[in-house]
C-alpha cells in the first residue's frame, strides 16, 4: 500500500515510516521540509494522489491557544478536503487520551476540534489516542520550572514509549479503519509529578519535584485520572524502568 505519512520525519512520524516501509508498504513521509504544508495546502494534493491510507502524526509549531487552534482546524480542513479528492480510503490520526474531558487546555480544545473534522468528514478513519509519552518528560519538567523548583499536578498518568506509540500507528494504518477511537497508554498507571520525579532522578537531575494540586498542566488543573486511559484501552508493554534501562 502507498500510505502518507503527515508529520512522517518527526519523532513518531520517522518510526512509523521505518516500520511501514520494512514490511513492504510505500510509505512516504510528508514536511513542510519535503515540500508540503498542510496550512497553506502547498504539496498536499500532490502527495495524496494515489495513496491507500492517509496517516497524520503532525504537530502545532506553537502551542499558543489560538495558534494551535488554527493549526489543526487549517491542516485537518485541508487533509481532508484533499483526502476525499484522491479516493484516499483510510484516515489515521494521533490523538490523546482526555482530550474531551480537560476543556480549560487550548491545546486538547484544539484535538477534539480535530478529531471532530476528521469524523465529520465522511472518511474511513481511525483514532488514536495516547496517553503523554516517555520521552515528554523533560519538556513537562522544563515548562513547570520555577526557580529550579518543578511544580506540577498529583494527577494519573500512564505513559507510553514512543516506539510502542508508533507501532500501533504502524498496524493500525496496514489494517482496515474502525471507525472510531482506541485508546493505548503504557503498562502501569503513575503519578504525573511521580513520574517526572522519577526521570529527574534518574538522569542526576537536581531539580526537586514538588506535587502540587493548583499546579497546571499545559493550562489546565489536573484534578484525577483525566490522563489514565479508559476501560478497553490497548496497553502496550514497554515500562518506565524499561524504557530508562535503555538509556533514555
Amino acid at each position: 500500500m502507498r500510505i502518507v505519512v503527515i508529520g512522517g520525519t518527526g519523532l513518531i512520524g520517522s518510526q512509523v515510516v521505518q516500520r511501514l516501509g520494512e514490511h513492504g508498504h510505500d510509505a512516504v513521509p510528508a514536511s513542510p521540509n519535503s515540500g508540503v504544508n498542510t496550512v497553506t495546502g502547498e504539496g498536499v494534493k500532490e502527495v495524496l494522489r494515489g495513496a491507500d491510507v492517509l496517516v497524520d502524526v503532525s504537530n502545532s509549531p506553537s502551542f499558543a491557544d489560538d495558534d494551535v487552534m488554527r493549526f489543526f482546524t487549517t491542516a485537518t480542513t485541508n487533509l481532508t478536503t484533499a483526502a476525499e479528492e484522491a479516493g484516499v480510503g483510510h484516515y489515521v490520526a494521533l490523538s490523546i487520551v482526555g482530550t474531551d474531558e480537560l476543556p480549560d487546555s487550548g491545546y486538547l480544545r484544539a484535538k477534539v476540534a480535530q478529531e471532530r473534522l476528521i469524523t465529520s468528514s465522511g472518511l474511513p478513519h481511525s483514532i488514536i489516542r495516547a496517553t503523554q509519552f516517555f520521552e515528554f518528560a523533560g519538556a513537562i519538567a522544563d515548562s513547570a520550572t520555577v526557580d529550579g523548583v518543578v511544580r506540577l499536578p498529583h494527577g494519573g498518568v500512564q505513559p507510553i514509549a514512543a516506539a510502542d506509540v508508533a507501532a500501533v500507528v504502524a498496524r493500525t494504518a496496514a489494517s482496515g479503519p474502525i471507525n472510531g477511537l482506541q485508546e493505548i497508554g503504557g503498562p502501569e498507571e503513575l503519578t504525573l509529578d511521580g513520574w517526572v520525579r522519577t526521570v529527574l532522578a534518574h538522569r542526576n537531575d537536581s531539580r526537586q519535584v514538588v506535587g502540587d494540586p493548583q499546579a497546571q498542566y499545559f493550562g489546565t488543573l489536573l484534578t484525577g485520572r483525566q490522563l489514565v486511559p479508559n476501560a478497553g484501552a490497548q496497553l502496550q508493554p514497554t515500562s518506565l524502568a524499561d524504557w530508562l534501562a535503555a538509556g533514555n
